[in-house]
């Protein structure tokens, strides 16, 4: 069976670490397991890429397939781009990744080894993550949806009925994380985000990037908490927050209480805009591993409840909001899945 059947490849382009995985030509993925591989960055783009090439073949081999049922690939790498299949200067690859044609060297290192041209679908590995967990919270439907990965930064996707992400016109759509908090309902100032902007963008108000600053302004309440001692500096003590959450600390406890309410803010102007029927949350707080299921479960129904005072009537009890289920397999399989469904549309 698998000797005949086409495939699609997605490769997760990380600044440390690149992971292969795929799926059938029906969607469904060829396997769980994902190939991960050190993505040897110093060495230079046009190693990495040689290091994808090979990547792809190994997996393959794996699993019992070949480069002849190869019908796609699909790259999912962190922006800004320069433009279309470009890399601008980026805080995580050498220097000398800004300017190069990502694209296109893929493209040709893809066709050198499988000896034809193969689709390359090129974007952002938060809207390709985006993608996959969107096939699978919507099933066998075509609802809408909106992916929101809180981690060190804020990662969004906007998914469409087609399965694909939206990238906007310059490939710098969805940038959720850096629209406009309200912070008069936050009761919170206007911190700086590493965005660049001072207006008080989403980002900083749920994700680790902020933690510093809500815990520098929390801590005096907590004299005698273990994170008042001195000699570690604010975001040394903001990383230790979500470990303390699970053990129902306080502090910390009160401080993802926040967050969580201005995630839900969040859901509910991206509905304004969006009316998406399913909204997705990701990113190391929903990560089983790591978080107790009583925690996870008290953050979302926050997220539901803040949400759900400033939805529309009739997108009370439609909007849906589940937990992020891929993990690290989403970036692969999205890309895998984008590669497949700009094919299908192109038919």
């Amino acid at each position: 069976m698998s000797a005949t059947r086409q495939i699609y490849i997605g490769t997760d382009g990380g600044a440390t670490t690149s992971k292969v995985g795929g799926v059938w030509d029906d969607g469904t993925a060829i396997s769980t397991r994902l190939l991960q591989r050190p993505t040897g960055s110093a060495g230079g783009p046009e190693a990495v890429v040689r290091g994808w090439v090979a990547a792809i073949t190994d997996y393959l081999e794996q699993n019992g397939l070949d480069w002849a049922q190869v019908r796609g690939v699909g790259l999912a790498i962190p922006g800004p781009y320069q433009r279309y299949g470009v890399l601008d200067r980026s805080p995580n690859l050498p220097e000398s990744f800004a300017g190069f044609d990502l694209h296109a060297a893929y493209s040709a290192a893809l066709a050198e080894r499988a000896g034809r041209p193969i689709p390359l679908a090129f974007g952002n590995d938060g809207n390709m993550g985006g993608v996959a967990e969107a096939q699978h919270a919507r099933g066998d439907g075509n609802g809408t949806v909106v992916m929101l990965a809180p981690g060190s930064g804020l990662g969004c996707a906007y998914v469409g009925r087609d399965g694909l992400p939206l990238d906007g016109d310059s490939l710098n759509g969805m940038e959720g994380g850096h629209m406009p908090a309200p912070l008069h309902l936050l009761d919170a100032r206007p911190y700086p985000c590493g965005c660049g902007r001072t207006w008080g963008c989403f980002e900083v108000y749920t994700t680790l990037s902020g933690l510093p600053y809500l815990l520098a302004e929390r801590l005096p309440r907590y004299p005698d908490h273990e994170l008042a001692r001195p000699g570690r500096d604010m975001r040394e003590r903001a990383f230790a927050l979500r470990g303390l959450a699970q053990h129902g600390d306080p502090l910390a406890t009160e401080l993802f209480d926040f967050q969580a309410r201005a995630l839900g803010l969040h859901v509910a102007n991206l509905a304004m805009a969006f009316d998406m029927q399913y909204v997705v949350v990701g990113g190391g707080l929903m990560d089983p591993e790591a978080t107790t299921a009583e925690f996870r479960e008290r953050y979302l129904r926050i997220v539901r409840e803040t949400a759900d005072a400033y939805l529309w009537p009739p997108q009370r009890g439609y909007l849906t909001i589940v937990p992020a289920a891929l993990g690290d397999l989403s970036q692969a399989i999205g890309a895998a899945l984008v590669a497949l469904y700009q094919q299908r549309a192109a038919r």
